[in-house]
Order: C-alpha cells, then structure tokens, then sequence
C-alpha cells in the first residue's frame, strides 16, 4: 500500500509540475489566462487552450468559449488572451496537455486499485475524512504510512516525532531556544502540511481558526508544520479511541483560555482567604 500511494503520490507531483510547464508556455505567450480563471485546466480554461493549440487566435472568439461565472468576464479574458503564441509554443501545449490527460488516466487506475486494496479500512478511512482539511486520497496516505493500530506508538507525541512535526529539543541555561523539527517521515510530513493548508481555508472550524491566530505571529511555514501537528495528535486519537471527528469550533481556544483566567483567578482570592462568585454579565 505505502509503494502504491507513494508512486500516485509522485504522479500528482508530476501532474502539477506539468501544470506549471503550461502555465509557463501561456506566459511566454503572453497569455495570461490564470490571472482571470484561477486555474488553467478548468472547462473553460480547457475549451480556450485546445482552440489556441487547433490555431485560433483572436480573444473575442477564445473568450465566447467561456462558461458559467466566466461569462461575466469576457472583457477581461480578451485582455488576458490577447497574446502572441508561436507554432513551436502550440506544439508544446499539445504536448503538456497530451501528458496531463495521460497522467490523469494513470492516477484513476491507481485509485481504483487503492480503493480495493483499502477495503478492510473503510471505517478507518471514513474517521479520518472527518478532519477538515483531510480528504479521501490524505486519509489513504495516512493509513499507509502509520497503519490503524496504534499501540505501536506510546503517545500521540510519540507519532508526531515519528513523523517529522516535533519541535527539536533545544534548550541551554534552562531557556528554550527556537529549532527546527526533527527529521522524520518526510513522505507523511508532506500530506499533512498539504492538509493543514487546506484546513486553512474551511470554514468556522477550530483548524482553520488555529492557522490565521498562529500564522499572524509564525509566519506560513511553522503554522502549516503547527497545524500539521494537530492533524496527526486528532488522527491518533481517532484511530486508538474509535470515535469520529468532533468539531470544537473556532472560538474553542477563547473559550478554554477564558477558563483558565478564571479558574486561576479564583485560586489567587482562595489563597488569601476570600471567597469569590462568578456570574456571566447580563
């Protein structure tokens, strides 16, 4: 299973590379197609790049070929595709896109024998697509690599330190300093800062919450690794206690921080003998 998620996995990889390849080309063209569809490989995007690659070249005739929402931006699209693309830059288009469509078939053949080989860890699988930011194809991943007995693993601590998304131990004079995380499964490490960055942007989840509050003062590559971390502690939990995600929300930590400033609070008025009530304010 490892083997076989491992080689999709790189397919992915390569799909996105050659993306990049034609997004590229499209640029050298000075077509910048992206800027108003988001994604060069959308239907419309599609309809418009296999009209240039058969030699169609006037934007108002690539712009009607737009679909849905994009219709509403056809003076843009004109901007955008008014360019100047050469025979070899058509060539290269239907060379990338030939590849792409190849690799997507390869990828679909690979799923479907993922999804048979994975059959006895269906209620695994459905756990963990529980976890925003965790798809089908992430929760494969995941299982492939750590399996779904944990008994392996002494703490949930334990797996993140396996994986590579601990923070090293670097502490000198009793002050502990700022270091890089420990070198680990760097396979595993990759999906789940893949699904942290997607749990960024779900909506109203504790996840999502935790990106946006860490990342204003970590910046985006510790928050991904830091939410990562928290991906793996709530997969470890799910697989060793057989239970389903549960959503805690995105003022969960307001709320808990709230409980300990007054439970604290309250300690310091018991020590010096006073007795306190706390009531909600009206």
């Amino acid at each position: 299973m490892r083997e076989l998620i491992g080689y999709r996995w790189s397919l992915i990889e390569e799909r996105a590379r050659e993306i990049n390849r034609m997004q590229k080309v499209l640029e050298g063209a000075n077509i910048k197609l992206a800027s108003v569809t988001g994604a060069i490989l959308g239907k419309s995007s599609r309809a418009m790049i296999e009209a240039i690659i058969n030699g169609e070249e006037g934007p108002a005739i690539l712009s009607e070929l737009s679909q849905k929402r994009l219709k509403n931006k056809k003076e843009e699209l004109k901007k955008a595709l008014n360019g100047l693309i050469g025979p070899h830059q058509r060539v290269m288009l239907k060379t990338q896109l030939l590849h792409i469509d190849f690799l997507d078939e390869q990828i679909a053949l690979l799923d479907e024998e993922i999804k048979r080989r994975m059959l006895p860890f269906e209620e695994e699988l459905e756990r963990l697509d529980t976890i925003p930011g965790v798809g089908r194809r992430t929760a494969e991943h995941i299982i492939a690599e750590i399996g779904t007995n944990m008994d392996q693993f002494p703490s949930a601590a334990h797996l993140c330190s396996w994986a590579g998304i601990s923070p090293g131990n670097n502490e000198s004079e009793a002050k502990r300093k700022s270091s890089r995380t420990r070198k680990g499964n760097e396979k595993l490490r990759s999906v789940l800062v893949e699904a942290a960055r997607a749990a960024a942007h779900t909506k109203d989840t504790y996840l999502s919450a935790q990106y946006h509050r860490i990342a204003a003062r970590r910046g985006v590559n510790r928050v991904a690794v830091a939410v990562a971390h928290s991906i793996l502690t709530i997969v470890y939990y799910l697989l060793k206690r057989k239970e389903r995600y549960n959503e805690l929300g995105v003022n969960y930590c307001e709320e808990r921080k709230k409980e300990i400033i007054v439970k604290q609070s309250i300690k310091k008025l018991e020590a010096l003998r006073l007795k306190a009530t706390v009531e909600n304010a009206v």
